[in-house]
Formats: C-alpha cells, structure tokens, sequence
C-alpha cells in the first residue's frame, strides 16, 4: 500500500463497540482473570500487565509506526531523546565503540559524552563516508550512527553504502530518522539500516505540542553477533535461541520501558497517532515552499551561504534525490555573524524556537541554542557557524514567507 494509504488505516485495532478512532486506553495496570493467565503474560511477554511497558494505545502507534518506516519492530518512548538512549543501550556494554557521523544534533553529542562516557562507552566521530566510517571501526566497534540528515548541516550520508559495510563488519547501523518525518521523507531500514529511531515530537506531533519518540528495527541474523544476546537472561533464557530478531527490539522495551521507565503517555500516544494521518501531506507542501524559498533567498547579498538539499549545486542533492521522497522542509541561512543573524530574527515576525516540524515555521540560531553546550571547535565540526540560521519551514503561504524574509534580510 502506499504511505497515505497506510497513514490512515494502519494500526486501528477493533473495538468492541465499534468506535473508528483509537481509544485512549488512561489506565496503569491490566488484570488478569487466573494465576494461570498472569504467569503466562509474564513469561512471554504477550497481552498487557502495567502500562510502563506497554498499553493498547501506544501499541496501536507503534504498529502504525512499523507500517509506515517498512519495519518489523517498533517500540514508543516519552521522548527522541529517550528513544536514541533505549537504541544504543541495549547494543552497548562498557568497552565498547561507536563510530558517528560528525555534525549531529547538539543534544545527541552530549548524550554521548556525559552518559554514554560515564558507560564506559566510547565515541568516534568521522564524515560519514563508507570509506572513512571504514578506518575507524576496531574490534570494540558495535554500533555506526548516523542521521538521515545532518541538523543542520543537512549533509544526506550514503544510506546504502553505509549499510553494506555494517553487514561486511557486523555491526549494527543505527539511523536518527528525525528528517524522515517517520518515513514519509526516508525510510532507512528499506536501503539496509538494522535499527532507526526518531524524535516524533517534529512532523508526526505536526503542532509543537506534544513529546514522543520511537526505536524501529528489521529482522537480521546480526543479533547473532553480540554477546547480550547469546548470553542466558534473568529468566534463564538465551535472547537469540528464543525470540531471533525479536531479541533486539525486546532488549530495548525492557531497558528503556520496563527498567528505566521511559514511557510515553496514552493521550501523547493518541496526538501522534492522529497527526500521522496528514504527515506526507504536510511534508509535501512544505518541502514545495521551503525549495520555493530556497531558489528565490540563492545568491541573495545579505545571505553569505544557503543550504537547501533540493538546489541542484547543493553538495547532498544527488543523494537527497536518491534516498528522499522529497528535499524536505529544512534549510540553513548563513548570514555572515552573529550580529547579523540576531539582527534577522528580530526583524522577522516568525516564531524563534528550538523545534522544527511544526505547523508554523520556526527559526533558530543553533550557535547559541541547540549547540551551544559544544565547544566552538565542536559546533563548527557540526556545521554550526556564528552565523547560520535554521528554518524550519511549516505550512503557510510561500509568497507571505517570502516576503518576510527579503524584508527580514534588509535589516541584517
């Protein structure tokens, strides 16, 4: 079926009272009739027990989420934050490496450094070229990580080139597919990607008002490879001999959900399950106006440097065109200095916020924002320079936008 099709149907459960909605299901725990049937939920993991691990409405998201990224496995976290945390841990053990696109998202970086560090977890950052990604995997490598678009380089790395040489290696391929918009921009795990997760507070949420993040992954033998799973659990079970590819996803719904409480809330799990529905169409119309914006700001003298993946002599164009549906609402002003960039946004009557995927455009100045807890040296590496700004582009007019940013620029 195509993306709109299952954008809509997929994940409905039946009601027994015939409800064509998803029910909020505002409960902690599940009963169950019969010691019996109580030891049996325990044991497999099947039916509800207590709403941390799972409930029928976060269910119902997270089987709508697999349809729509083209994945076997989905599981709902509180947050993005939360989500890319649950990826990692239930791939990680002290000692261990993971090789990472250089230029991530700023809250990403320090995830790494201040817990993964702590861990005993160790952090490569390279371009993320096959080639280069290559020279820096070591024995101790388990997981290469990278985003389907740089925030806010907005560098496109090679998803399929990438994925061969985590099969080659053995190591898992984690993708932050936040740009993805949840597989309506890119879908990483059908180019070979084993685990993807995503902040759906952006364009699933669609109206800044809510949290939620997901992990998705696809069955592969790779499982097989690391040691949680071939090692016996508290139950006396060994993950791989009993579940295959469910190991993984299991690992990080009892890391993240049942241990470390990361849970998302039924009414948050019914927002996102609703704003699905219309995110291609969003995202389509926004990516019209944000390129329509972009050809029109090009060469513009007050902007230093744009980028805009949809612009032909945009260095991530083929590969945007390769791995996107669309080039995406995203795009980046280089305005030359800081002066220069707080001069724009207080001339231009558009909300400055460090979101993106709204409704509304938003504009924010990730050198004093989102990346600045980084080093100058780190924010510069991430593509982060005194002067850019992020766009966010939502769903407004394109000739309104327009005209707010041309007279925006005459301030700068």
């Amino acid at each position: 079926m195509e993306y709109e099709t299952l954008a809509v149907h997929a994940g409905l459960p039946e009601d027994p009272y015939g409800a064509l909605g998803l029910p909020i299901y505002a409960v902690a725990a599940y009963g169950f009739k019969t010691l019996e049937e109580g030891a049996e939920r325990f044991a497999t993991g099947e039916g509800y027990v207590y709403a941390r691990q799972k409930d029928p409405t976060s269910r119902a998201l997270e089987e709508r989420l697999r349809a729509l990224e083209g994945a076997d496995y989905a599981v709902a976290f509180a947050s993005g934050q939360a989500a890319t945390f649950a990826a990692l841990l239930a791939l990680l053990r002290q000692g261990d490496e993971v090789v990472a696109a250089k230029g991530l998202f700023g809250q990403t970086i320090g995830l790494f450094g201040q817990v993964l560090g702590l861990m005993g977890v160790r952090v490569r950052y390279v371009d993320p070229e096959p080639n280069r990604v290559r020279e820096a995997l070591s024995a101790s490598t388990r997981a290469i990580f990278v985003e389907t678009m740089a925030n806010p380089a907005l560098e496109v790395p090679d998803l399929e080139g990438l994925a061969a040489l985590a099969e080659e290696r053995g190591v898992a391929l984690v993708v932050d597919n936040t740009f993805g918009a949840a597989g309506a921009l890119c879908q990483p795990l059908r180019w070979g990607a084993h685990v993807v997760m995503q902040s759906l507070t952006k364009w699933a949420s669609g109206h800044g008002s809510v949290l939620g993040g997901a992990v998705l992954s696809r069955e592969t033998e790779l499982w097989a490879r690391y040691p949680q799973f071939l090692e016996k659990d508290p139950r006396g079970q060994v993950p791989w001999e009993a579940l295959k590819g469910r190991c993984y996803p299991e690992r990080v719904r009892t890391l993240g959900l049942s241990l470390l409480g990361m849970a998302l809330s039924p009414f948050h799990a019914y927002l996102l399950f609703q704003g699905l529905e219309t995110v291609a169409l969003r995202v389509r119309r926004m990516s019209e106006t944000a390129r329509f914006l972009a050809e029109h700001l090009q060469g513009h003298p007050k902007v230093k440097a744009l980028r805009y993946p949809g612009l032909p002599q945009d260095p991530s164009y083929e590969r945007a065109k390769k791995y996107l549906s669309a080039f995406g609402p995203m795009l980046t002003l280089d305005l030359g200095s800081q002066e220069a960039g707080s001069r724009f946004l207080k001339a231009i009557p558009l909300p400055k916020a460090a979101n993106l995927g709204d409704a509304r455009t938003l504009l924010v100045h990730p050198w004093t924002t989102t990346h600045s807890r980084l080093s100058e040296e780190g924010r510069l590496q991430a593509g982060v320079t005194p002067g850019l700004v992020r766009v966010s582009v939502g769903l407004e007019g394109p000739e309104d936008l327009l005209g707010m940013f041309l007279e925006a620029l005459e301030a700068v």
